[in-house]
């Protein structure tokens, strides 16, 4: 199939975001690619959301626009739920946020890097993003990640922004199942570490494809200031990751036989390498072979393990 008869489904949760909506549907309007399901989850808003999509239904011209009620549970709950939707069906997929600008390209630069791979084994396509103000205006960029993604990067980090993502149909299937067995912390961390564990392709651009709002209702904010890396490095020693780190170690435990034996290897030495003394945390984590995207992360998630903080 070419990459233009390739048919897209636009996962996008929305919460009160009448503020912002009509936006970003202008831009997945002018999104180059040319077939695109659109399915909008609300979770439960009040501030018009709704009455703004469906005014954009008879507007939407390349494809399906459909309206789903969200689960009212929370983000991550909602996104779930559209990867569990069966009567979600698409040649790809793309989880989208309701207050973002896309490029106009942004699909079609991850469509084409899928046409020269296999589309049995499962790809995820991510990439940096700019970061504007609530009114609009560039202000940075999300940090540059150089080193190679994969399941060893994965369990102590997550590289791609869930609106930067995008599946082929095996990679959804693959994160379709593991969904059913387990909830996450975030769609976007679990999408990176169930597709790299099952030994799947992840590609990240360098390329800014997305524009990001921060405003103070954002429920993950951008790491583009120290101010927000200071914050994290907070959270990191306060024990918050190794909260997170559990709920994702439990979730890849339900999901072992979807594992790699080599991905099942480097989780056990991780999971065992969390326990005990000082020296057998530090050497059950060089042996792991996990590793942030940074020196100054990598020297930081050394030191977390040292206090038991991850």
């Amino acid at each position: 199939m070419s990459k233009e008869d390739s048919r897209i489904a636009v996962l996008m949760g929305t919460k009160d975001g009448a503020a912002f909506i009509d936006e970003q549907l202008r831009s997945l309007v002018a999104q180059s690619h040319p077939l695109i399901d659109l399915w909008i989850s609300d979770d439960g808003s009040v501030d018009g959301t709704t009455a703004i999509i469906e005014a954009w239904k008879p507007r939407w011209s390349k494809g399906r626009m459909t309206l789903l009620e969200g689960p009212r549970q929370g983000f991550a709950a909602n996104f779930r739920s559209m990867i569990l939707d069966r009567r979600i069906e698409a040649d790809c997929y793309a989880f989208c946020d309701q207050d973002d600008i896309w490029e106009p390209d942004r699909l079609e630069t991850a469509v084409r890097w899928m046409q020269g791979l296999d589309a049995r084994t499962p790809l995820m396509f991510c990439s940096r993003t700019a970061t504007m103000t609530e009114a609009g205006s560039l202000v940075g960029h999300s940090p540059l990640f150089r080193r190679p993604p994969s399941f060893r990067n994965a369990l102590v980090q997550s590289i791609a922004g869930g609106n930067t993502i995008l599946l082929n149909a095996a990679a959804r299937d693959l994160l379709a199942t593991a969904c059913a067995r387990t909830e996450f912390v975030s769609h976007d961390w679990w999408a990176y570490l169930i597709v790299t564990a099952a030994g799947g392709v992840v590609r990240y651009d360098p390329r800014p494809l997305v524009r990001y709002r921060q405003h103070p209702a954002n429920l993950v904010g951008a790491n583009v200031s120290w101010q927000a890396r200071v914050s994290r490095l907070g959270r990191l020693f306060r024990g918050e990751f190794a909260g997170w780190t559990d709920l994702n170690l439990d979730g890849l435990a339900v999901n072992r036989n979807l594992l790699t034996p080599d991905a099942a290897a480097c989780l056990d030495v991780f999971t065992s390498g969390r326990q005990g003394s000082l020296f057998h945390r530090l050497a059950g984590l060089r042996k792991s072979g996990v590793y942030r995207q940074t020196f100054a992360g990598t020297l930081g998630l050394y030191l977390a393990f040292i206090l038991g903080r991850i």
